[in-house]
C-alpha cells in the first residue's frame, strides 16, 4: 500500500493527493497536428503530461517535442511582465511595466505612425502560434492596414497553390485505402507522426511503399521498399521522368485523362524530353530505380502521393516541381478517388475538418482596398493569397517599396524565419515603431518598443478541429503565468486605446467562435459541455468523385496539366502555364559564383527535438542535439581532410558559420546539411533574401551555393 508521500510522488491523481488530470492540447508545432495532453495538475501546477487516448486524432501519442511541454511552459525566461524599450534597439535593455502603460504606449505609437503616413504604413504579423490569426487580421483591418501577414509565406501555401491552379482545390493523400504511397520528402518519423502509423498499417496489410528524398532517412530504412536518393531541386525533373514512362507503356488512366482533363496534349509533348538517361544524370536516381518506381506507382494503385508540404517549395523551382508532382495524381486516375487524392474542405485555421465555417467571413470583414505591400512582384501569391508576402517585408521596411512601412504590430515573430537574418535586424532597426508579443524574450522581441508577454496552450482555451468532422474547445489547465494574456484578450483591450469599435472583437474569443462556428450545429458552450472532441452535425462523409462530377474549379472545369490561372503571367512575369522544370540555381548563371561555392547547402531539416527554433532552450530538448552540426558526405569529409567532429565552416556570399562536422553516408556527395535555427549557428544568415522561388516568393532555404572548408585554429 503506497502512502500518501508515496502516491504524490509518483504523480497519482485522486482527491488524497490533489492531483487532477486536465486535457488540452499540444501547441508546439503547427496546427495540423496539436496532439491532445492529459496535464497531470497539482495546486494549479502542471507535473507531467501524457498523450490522450480517447483523442480523436493522436490517440494517446506525443512526440518529442510534445512530451518537453511541461518544461516549455516553465522555462526560466518566460515573460513576467509587459516591457518598455529603455536603450538601443537590439540592446535588450527593457523595464518593466504595467498593462495600461504598456496599452497606451502601442496606441500613442501606432496612432502616430498612422496619422503620419496612413494606416496601411503599419504592418501586422503573426508568427506562432496560429491560434489566433482570424482575429489578428480582423484587428489589423478594423486598424485600416490592408498588410497582414504571417509565417504562411514560408510554410505549407506553396502546395496550395500547385494544387488549387492544377485542380481548383486542396486535397489530402488517402492513406487509409491506398495500396501504394509515394512518399515525397516523407520524413515522417522526425515530422507529421501520425503519417508514419498510417504508411506502416498499410504495409501491414500488403501496401508498397515508394520513398524519395536527398538523404538517408529513419523513413527509408524502415518503411520504404523502393527509396530514390535525389540531388537537391530536381524533383520536377523526376516527376517528369515518371510521366513519360507512364505515358509511353500505357499504364496512364486514359478515361481519366480524356474526360477529366486539360492540356494533356501539351504536356505529353513536353515530357518526351525527360528520358530515363536524362532524368538519371539529372536527378542522381539510377535508371532502373526510376522505371521500377514508376512502374509500382502507376500500376498498384489506388497510390497517394505525399509530398511534404514544406521541403519541396523551398527551391527556386518549388512551386514548378510541385506541380511536376502532383500532376502524377490525374495522369493516372488517382485523383478524387479512393486510395488517392481526396478534396478537402477548409474548415479552421489551415485544418480541414470535413465541414466549412464562417472563418473567412470573420477575418476578412472589414478589409481595406488598397494595395498590399509587395503587390505585383509574385502575381500568382497576390491572387491567391489574402496575406502580403513577408519575404519582402524587411525591403518595405528599408524603403524598397511603393510606399513606406513604419511601424510594425508582431505576435511571435521570429527573425530566423525569414533569409539573411542581419537584413531582417536592419529593418527592425529601422522601424519608427515596433510592438512584439511572445512568450520569451526573444532575438526580436529585443528590438521592440513595447513587449507583452503571452499564454502558452495550458493557459487558455481555444478552438480546435481535426479530421472526420470533430472540434473541440480546450479549457485553461493552469491559471495565465505571471502577468501573461491570451493574444486576443491584447486585441480585444488594446481596441478602445486605438480609438476603434469592433462588437464582436470586443466581446472577446468565445464571442467570435460562436459567429465563426454559426451554422455548424456547434457553439462554444456544447463544446466546452461535452468535454472533449465531438462530431459537427453538418459534417458529411466525403464520396470520393463527387468533385470531379460536378466539375473542377478550375477556368476549365478540369483538371489542368495548362493551367489557364498562369497564362495572364506569361510575358509579365514569364511564369509557365505548363509545370516546366528548370534547375534550382536558374536565377543564377554566373559561372565564377558557381566556382567558388561548388557545394549545395540544405538547411531547415527537421529533427526530433525542435521545431524551428522553438525548443533549443529547452534543457530536455537540447540534451539531444546540444550544439549545430554540419553535416557532410564521407566522400567529401575524405577530399577536404576532416575528421568527425572537427570544426569545420560552410560559407555563402551572405555569410559564413563554423559548427562541428557530422561525417554521414545518408547524404550525397556535394550537400551540406545544417540544421537551423541554433542562435550561435544562424543558417537563415547564410541565405539570400533574393534566391527566392518567382511564383510562390518562397526563400530557397534547401538549395544555396556554398562553400566548405576546414576552419581554422
Amino acid at each position: 500500500m503506497l502512502t500518501l508521500e508515496q502516491k504524490i510522488r509518483a504523480k497519482i491523481p485522486g482527491a488524497d493527493t490533489g492531483i487532477e488530470i486536465k486535457k488540452t492540447v499540444c501547441d508546439i508545432c503547427a496546427p495540423d497536428h496539436h496532439c491532445g495532453i492529459d496535464a497531470y495538475v497539482k495546486d494549479g501546477k502542471v507535473l507531467k503530461v501524457e498523450g490522450t487516448r480517447e483523442h480523436p486524432y493522436s490517440h494517446g501519442s506525443l512526440c518529442t517535442k510534445g512530451l518537453c511541454s511541461r518544461e516549455y511552459i516553465y522555462r526560466s525566461d518566460r515573460l513576467r511582465t509587459p516591457l518598455r524599450r529603455v536603450g538601443p534597439r537590439g540592446a535588450g535593455r527593457l523595464e518593466p511595466i504595467t498593462w495600461e502603460e504598456a496599452y497606451r504606449a502601442v496606441a500613442e505609437g501606432l496612432n502616430r505612425v498612422k496619422k503620419t503616413y496612413g494606416p496601411h504604413s503599419v504592418a501586422f504579423f503573426a508568427g506562432h502560434g496560429k491560434w489566433f490569426r482570424p482575429m489578428m487580421q480582423r484587428f489589423a483591418y478594423d486598424f485600416g492596414s490592408v498588410n497582414f501577414g504571417s509565417d504562411c509565406s514560408v510554410c505549407n501555401v506553396s502546395l496550395i497553390f500547385a494544387r488549387i491552379i492544377s485542380a481548383g482545390c486542396n486535397y489530402s493523400p488517402d492513406i487509409a485505402h491506398a495500396n501504394t504511397f509515394l512518399g515525397w520528402a516523407f520524413g515522417g518519423y522526425y515530422s507529421s507522426y501520425h503519417d508514419v502509423q498510417e504508411v506502416a498499417a498499410l504495409k501491414e496489410r500488403g501496401g508498397k511503399v515508394i520513398l524519395i528524398d536527398t538523404r538517408v532517412t529513419p523513413a527509408a530504412k524502415n518503411l520504404a521498399d523502393l527509396f530514390l536518393q535525389i540531388k537537391p531541386g530536381t524533383d520536377g525533373a523526376l516527376a517528369h521522368g515518371f510521366a513519360k514512362l507512364i505515358i509511353e507503356n500505357g499504364w496512364m488512366d486514359r478515361d481519366f485523362v480524356e474526360q477529366h482533363t486539360f492540356g494533356f496534349e501539351e504536356y505529353k509533348a513536353y515530357v518526351q524530353q525527360f528520358d530515363r538517361k536524362t532524368v538519371s544524370k539529372i536527378t542522381g536516381v539510377p535508371e532502373e530505380l526510376i522505371y521500377e518506381a514508376a512502374k509500382l506507382y502507376a500500376t498498384n494503385g489506388p497510390a497517394c502521393i505525399n509530398e511534404v508540404c514544406f521541403n519541396l517549395a523551398h527551391n527556386y523551382n518549388g512551386q514548378q516541381n510541385y506541380r511536376a508532382i502532383t500532376g502524377l495524381n490525374a495522369l493516372t486516375g488517382n485523383f478524387d478517388r479512393a486510395g488517392g487524392a481526396l478534396p478537402a474542405v477548409g474548415t479552421y485555421n489551415m485544418r480541414s475538418a470535413g465541414f466549412p465555417t464562417r472563418e473567412g467571413a470573420f477575418s476578412g470583414a472589414n478589409r481595406p482596398e488598397h494595395p498590399r505591400i509587395g503587390e505585383g512582384r509574385f502575381p500568382l501569391w497576390d491572387m491567391l493569397w489574402g496575406e502580403y508576402q513577408a519575404v519582402t517585408l524587411p525591403e518595405q521596411i528599408l524603403g524598397g517599396g511603393d510606399y513606406p512601412i513604419k511601424a510594425l504590430f508582431a505576435a511571435g515573430l521570429n527573425v530566423r524565419m525569414l533569409p539573411d537574418t542581419n537584413k531582417t535586424l536592419r529593418a527592425l532597426e529601422a522601424l519608427d515603431f515596433f510592438v512584439d508579443t511572445d512568450l520569451f524574450l526573444t532575438d526580436a522581441a529585443q528590438y521592440a518598443d513595447i513587449v507583452l508577454p503571452v499564454c502558452s496552450s495550458f493557459e487558455r482555451g481555444e478552438l480546435k478541429v481535426y479530421p472526420g468532422g470533430y472540434a473541440m474547445m480546450t479549457e485553461p489547465v493552469i491559471p495565465p503565468l505571471y502577468q501573461s494574456k491570451t493574444d486576443v484578450e491584447i486585441f480585444s483591450e488594446l481596441l478602445p486605446y486605438l480609438g476603434l469599435k469592433d462588437e464582436l472583437l470586443e466581446q472577446g474569443y468565445d464571442a467570435c467562435i460562436d459567429w465563426i462556428l454559426e451554422g455548424t450545429g456547434l457553439s462554444v458552450e456544447s463544446l466546452r459541455a461535452a468535454g472533449g472532441a465531438v462530431k459537427a452535425p453538418v459534417a458529411r462523409e466525403y464520396i470520393p468523385g463527387s468533385y470531379v462530377a460536378g466539375g473542377m474549379k478550375t477556368p476549365s472545369g478540369k483538371w489542368e496539366f495548362h493551367a489557364q490561372m498562369l497564362d495572364r503571367f506569361t510575358q509579365s512575369h514569364h511564369l509557365e502555364p505548363l509545370a516546366t522544370y528548370v534547375d534550382c540555381f536558374a536565377d543564377d548563371r554566373d559561372p565564377a559564383l558557381a566556382e567558388d561555392y561548388p557545394y549545395i547547402l540544405t538547411t531547415g531539416t527537421r529533427v526530433p527535438n525542435t521545431i524551428h527554433s522553438r525548443l533549443h532552450q529547452v534543457p530536455w530538448a537540447r540534451s539531444l542535439r546540444p550544439s549545430p552540426l554540419l553535416e557532410i558526405s564521407r566522400s567529401d569529409a575524405q577530399e577536404l581532410g576532416i575528421a568527425q567532429g572537427e570544426p569545420i565552416e560552410v560559407e555563402t556570399p551572405q555569410g559564413r558559420v563554423c559548427a562541428p562536422a557530422k561525417i554521414s553516408g545518408k547524404i550525397q556527395k556535394g550537400n551540406v546539411l545544417l540544421v537551423h535555427g541554433y542562435g550561435a549557428c544562424d543558417a537563415s544568415s547564410l541565405l539570400s533574401s533574393d534566391h527566392l522561388d518567382p511564383y510562390s516568393g518562397f526563400p530557397c532555404y534547401r538549395s544555396s551555393r556554398c562553400m566548405l572548408r576546414k576552419a581554422e585554429e
